[in-house]
C-alpha cells in the first residue's frame, strides 16, 4: 500500500490486517519501487498523486519487472479519470474517500482474478480434505483443521497451484520472504508439519508429493508418485535431524493470506 498520507495507509493497513492479510506500507512511489522488490507482494495499492514518482510510473515500472496486480488510489472520481486508470493497466481503481469494506472485497476479488479462482469456486478436494481458498479454511472429515499462519500460507500456496510442482525457491520466498529461499531443510520441516495436519502418517508424503531437488506438487488426484522413491533415490524423510533455530514471525499464530 503506497500512499503519501500517513492517515490513509494507517486506516487501510489496520482495516486489511483485520481481514487476515499481511500489510507493507510505503509513503512514496521509490520507496514503493523498492518494497515490491524486496518482499514480491501479491497485490498492491497505489495512490496516483504522490510526489515524486507518481503512481502511474510506479505501476508501468512495476510491470516491466513483472506481471502484478495493481489497484490505484486517488480522490479523482469522475467517469474519465477512472477509464485512463483502467486504460493504463490497473486491474480495479477506487476513488477517495472508498469504504474499507468494499475496498477489502475489491482486493479479494483481484486476488481471486490473479490466482484463477471463481467467486465460490475456490475449492480444493481430495480424500477428506478440503481446502477452501476464498474462505482461507480447511476441514478434514467435516472437523476443522487448526493450522498457523506459516501452515496456511504453504498450503494455499500449493492448493493454488494444484497438480503442478512448485519450486523450492519459489515457496520459500512467498511465505518467508526472499532471504529464505535457499533454506531448503527448514522448508521440509515446514512441509511435514502440513502433511500431518492433513492426515499423512510421519515419513509419508501423502498428498504433497517431492520432487527432489525441485519442489512440492499438491496431488489431487492420487496420480503421481514421490519422486525420489520413484527414481529410486533415497530422500531423508521430512522434518528428521535438526533447523537452527530462529525468531519467530509475527503473525505466525494466526491463519491468513499475505497482502503486502
Amino acid at each position: 500500500m503506497a500512499d503519501d498520507e500517513p492517515r490513509i495507509t494507517k486506516l487501510v493497513s489496520l482495516a486489511l490486517s483485520a481481514e487476515g492479510f499481511r500489510v507493507v506500507t510505503a509513503s512514496g512511489g521509490e520507496e514503493a519501487l523498492q518494497k515490491a522488490e524486496e518482499v514480491r507482494p501479491d497485490i498492491i495499492l497505489l495512490d496516483i498523486v504522490m510526489p515524486g514518482i507518481d503512481g502511474i510510473e510506479v505501476m508501468r515500472q512495476l510491470r516491466e519487472r513483472r506481471p502484478v496486480p495493481v489497484i490505484l488510489l486517488t480522490a479523482k472520481g469522475s467517469t474519465s479519470d477512472k477509464a485512463k486508470g483502467l486504460d493504463l493497466g490497473a486491474d480495479d481503481y477506487v476513488a477517495k474517500p472508498f469504504d474499507l469494506d468494499e475496498l477489502a472485497a475489491r482486493v479479494r476479488a483481484v486476488l481471486r482474478r490473479a490466482m484463477g479462482v471463481a467467486p465460490g469456486g475456490g475449492v480444493v478436494r481430495f480424500d477428506d480434505i478440503e481446502i477452501d481458498l476464498e474462505r482461507r479454511m480447511v476441514t478434514r472429515n467435516g472437523e476443522l483443521v487448526q493450522l498457523s499462519r506459516t501452515e496456511w500460507l504453504l498450503l494455499q500456496h500449493l492448493a493454488t497451484n494444484a497438480g503442478k510442482v512448485v519450486l523450492h525457491t519459489e515457496l520459500l520466498t512467498k511465505v518467508w520472504g526472499p532471504e529464505y529461499r535457499d533454506d531448503l531443510q527448514y522448508l521440509r520441516v515446514w512441509v511435514s508439519r502440513v502433511r500431518r495436519k492433513l492426515g499423512s502418517r510421519p515419513g509419508e508424503p501423502g498428498r504433497i508429493k517431492t520432487f527432489q531437488g525441485i519442489g512440492y506438487l499438491l496431488d489431487v488426484d492420487g496420480s503421481r508418485t514421490d519422486s525420489a522413491a520413484a527414481n529410486g533415490v533415497h530422500s531423508s524423510r521430512d522434518g528428521a535431524g535438526s533447523v537452527q533455530k530462529r525468531d519467530k514471525r509475527p503473525g505466525e499464530g494466526d491463519p491468513g493470506r499475505l497482502l503486502q
